[in-house]
């Protein structure tokens, strides 16, 4: 494992321990050490297993390994993804895969270059709330789907932000979209089931002036197969987060799906259906859901039986694409310019 910050110490040490008995992690790396032994010892806590500490991920890169998680900075996922594809280890790495176009196909190109798996961190499709949305998807249940929207309705203060230096520049986050929206564009374009034909979009920055980045954005995505694609975002909301939700609206259904990282149904309608089992799931302990344990049983096996994982590198760029249409849509308003980004 690679980075073992907020995400990597609580939600990556989980979810290999909870996958003990497929794979074994054997090294974490931080720049800070204290950081790293941190998440050693939780490992420990929960396997009776110590892995060995670094500081310098290209020294964990020489062990022999089959795999690396990566959990760092956003801006810093690509070339630590490059590094460890030709060092010869599959990799599975954080949303977002990367804050660039280039980036991104830099990364898929040495996966297949080398033969190795690339998987992004889009946990969220594993929640079982979404599997039951995704299989009417596919089912051709809602006949033709109108519109899907994303509302991502949080709050983050000064003090989020004063965690890690890192966070809310330009060079290695992005802003609210890319971060802490990412997920549920994710959803959106999956569910769409189509690739962009256009992209327009807002952002703002209204409460955080200490950013470089927005902290408020909207988007209209306009889809090849007619569906419409509409994003709220924002880390404005006060007092605390308010609500994330996925909503589709099909000629033969609704569906939305809510909860803390939307993981339970909310509204579920088809003809003879007014009710889901799935509406009464509890909330998960935070936002990031549980759904890494499944992710990281997929990669494992993905690995064992010489086939793509359930969510690749084609996949994970999807949603990064939407946001950066919307980035340059809304700059392109600020100078006059065409108010539109073809995905």
């Amino acid at each position: 494992m690679i980075g073992c910050g907020r995400i990597g110490l609580r939600k990556h040490i989980e979810a290999f321990a909870m996958n003990r008995q497929q794979v074994q992690l054997i090294g974490v790396c931080d720049v800070i050490e204290d950081r790293a032994k941190q998440s050693a010892f939780a490992y420990k806590e929960k396997t009776t297993i110590l892995p060995k500490v670094f500081t310098d991920y290209r020294s964990l890169l020489a062990m022999d390994c089959d795999w690396v998680s990566i959990a760092t900075e956003s801006g810093n996922h690509s070339s630590i993804s490059i590094e460890a594809l030709k060092a010869g280890k599959h990799v599975l790495v954080e949303k977002p895969m990367a804050l660039s176009v280039i980036e991104m196909d830099q990364m898929i190109q040495t996966a297949q270059e080398y033969g190795r798996n690339l998987g992004a961190c889009f946990q969220n499709r594993f929640n079982p709330a979404v599997q039951e949305l995704r299989k009417k998807v596919d089912q051709n249940a809602f006949g033709r789907i109108f519109h899907i929207t994303a509302r991502i309705l949080w709050h983050r203060s000064k003090a989020y932000y004063d965690q890690a230096l890192w966070r809310g520049t330009r060079r290695m986050d992005g802003g609210t979209l890319m971060n802490q929206c990412s997920h549920n564009i994710d959803l959106l374009q999956w569910m769409a089931g189509s690739s962009p034909s256009s992209v327009i979009g807002l952002t703002r920055n209204y409460a955080h002036p200490y950013l470089e980045t927005e902290d408020f954005g909207a988007g209209l995505v306009a889809f090849h197969n007619g569906v419409i694609g509409i994003i709220e975002g924002t880390s404005n909301i006060y007092p605390s987060n308010l609500e994330e939700t996925l909503s589709v609206f099909g000629e033969k259904g609704t569906v939305v799906l809510g909860g803390l990282a939307v993981n339970r149904i909310q509204t579920w309608r088809f003809e003879g259906e007014e009710r889901h089992p799935f509406m009464n799931l509890p909330d998960p302990d935070t936002v990031y859901g549980n759904g890494h344990t499944p992710l990281f049983e997929d990669f494992c096996s993905s690995i064992r039986e010489n086939r793509p994982p359930y969510i690749r590198g084609e996949e994970g760029k999807k949603a990064v694409e939407i946001i950066l249409g919307i980035y340059e849509a809304s700059e392109n308003h600020k100078t006059g310019g065409t108010y539109e980004s073809v995905g």
